[in-house]
């Protein structure tokens, strides 16, 4: 159902590293394939200026849909790090004076892995009351702190919000995007038309995901509350207007099955 006091907003969301993460933590933060809510509810409220204490009950209610335009590649980022007096690392324990003891049995070697989607691009639609949508993307267009991509050292390449449009469904309003991957994916395309994966947020929809915050405060924590979500995919035009059978080289198969990797 649609009105008036609806709209949706339109966000680009492309970089040379993005990383959405899930319920990893500590030393191996994984990133899942797409942009999470709590994610972009968290460059949202980056835009406006909001503390990591203040309340995202506003933000809450809007429901998200998001296409994948170019699904990008994965990069583990490995490192190691050691104490170099040869002495053993800190544990995360501290003694009665406050101070960090060393870890037992002792540990000289600590190793971190950080995930990330490498060259991927995607659209994010949000639905939700006009007056708010126009406030936030305002705030996108001239944000009081860095916008990031999941993490702080993954900066957005290009502007992020691409408007505002009239209120439609999450479906509709992701098919009346243009194809937004890069000209070298788009040069790929065989045929007329290419398909699009896409998850949008839908209360009938009949898988669950865990990544609706209750806060960012970083002295409490972040309790994720479940949403359903619903995948399909979208129809666009590549751009290209040549059957799909004249692009395949002779004597070559015209079907691609790595075509959805972006490969």
């Amino acid at each position: 159902m649609t009105g008036t006091d609806h709209a949706v907003l339109i966000l680009r969301l492309a970089a040379p590293l993005q990383s959405w993460g899930g319920p990893s933590r500590y030393n191996r933060r994984e990133t899942r394939p797409q942009p999470t809510k709590s994610g972009v509810l968290g460059l949202l409220a980056a835009a406006e200026g909001r503390t990591r204490g203040t309340s995202l009950t506003d933000l809450l209610g809007l429901h998200l849909g998001v296409r994948v335009d170019q699904p990008g590649t994965l990069l583990r980022d490995y490192h190691t790090s050691s104490d170099y007096r040869g002495v053993p690392l800190l544990s995360a324990k501290t003694n009665a004076k406050g101070h960090q003891t060393r870890t037992a049995p002792a540990k000289y070697t600590g190793v971190t892995q950080r995930f990330y989607l490498q060259d991927a691009v995607f659209v994010a639609v949000l639905r939700g009351p006009k007056a708010l949508l126009q406030s936030l993307d305002e705030a996108v267009r001239t944000p009081v702190f860095p916008l990031s991509l999941g993490r702080r050292s993954c900066p957005p390449t290009g502007p992020v919000s691409l408007g505002l449009r009239a209120d439609a469904g999450l479906k509709e309003a992701l098919e009346g995007v243009p194809w937004q991957a890069s000209a070298h994916r788009r040069r790929q395309a065989q045929g007329a038309t290419v398909a699009l994966e896409a998850t949008i947020e839908d209360p009938a929809g009949d898988q669950l995901t865990v990544d609706v915050p209750d806060t960012y405060d970083l002295k409490t924590g972040t309790r994720f509350d479940r949403r359903a979500v619903r995948h399909l995919w979208v129809t666009l035009p590549s751009g290209n207007d040549r059957p799909a059978t004249e692009s395949a080289p002779a004597g070559q198969p015209d079907h691609d099955p790595f075509a959805l990797l972006g490969w």
